[in-house]
């Protein structure tokens, strides 16, 4: 990530009524992304954790497929100017090699890594990063409560404004 680390957390919460919205969602975060942010997803299975990467991977200007991760652990997602490393622990007890892929990834700046169920390399996650919470409130409804560092507002600044697009 760009600038001093710095400990204070900022925090927002949005809405989205739809998969489409929060695919939009995910492009608006994805148009903003410079390289070497990490991204933790918090949700439960069919949560909407792959639709906001869709819409991340849209907004970063990647042409690649997005699928979850679940089966091959890991996907990679090109754009001109990053990669997006795209994780998904959910079905490992222990990180085992991945977890030395993965710390090398984190610091890499011409590199996004997103994670989903990273409950299990919290000891590599060491470093302030952005956690989005989705909580699915209806059929087709979430709730998105966005955690990140003071040095990734950059991202968030405005979205505000963009989320009544989204409501």
């Amino acid at each position: 990530m760009k600038g001093t680390i710095t400990s204070e957390t900022m925090n927002m919460q949005l809405k989205t009524n739809s998969s489409d919205e929060t695919e939009q969602l995910g492009a608006y975060i994805g148009s903003k992304l410079i390289g070497g942010e990490i991204i933790e997803l918090v949700s439960d299975l069919g949560g909407g954790k792959t639709t906001l990467v869709r819409g991340i991977s849209t907004g970063a200007k990647s042409k690649d497929a997005v699928s979850s991760p679940s089966f091959t652990i890991s996907n990679v997602y090109e754009t001109e100017t990053f990669s997006i490393y795209h994780y998904d622990f959910y079905r490992l007890d222990d990180p085992g090699i991945m977890a030395y892929q993965l710390s090398e990834n984190l610091n890499d700046i011409k590199k996004v890594v997103i994670i989903e169920w990273g409950a299990i390399i919290k000891n590599i996650l060491l470093k302030p990063h952005i956690i989005l919470t989705i909580n699915q409130t209806g059929e087709d409804t979430r709730s998105i409560i966005i955690q990140y560092p003071e040095e990734s507002a950059y991202i968030f600044n405005d979205i505000e404004l963009n989320n009544k697009a989204l409501n």
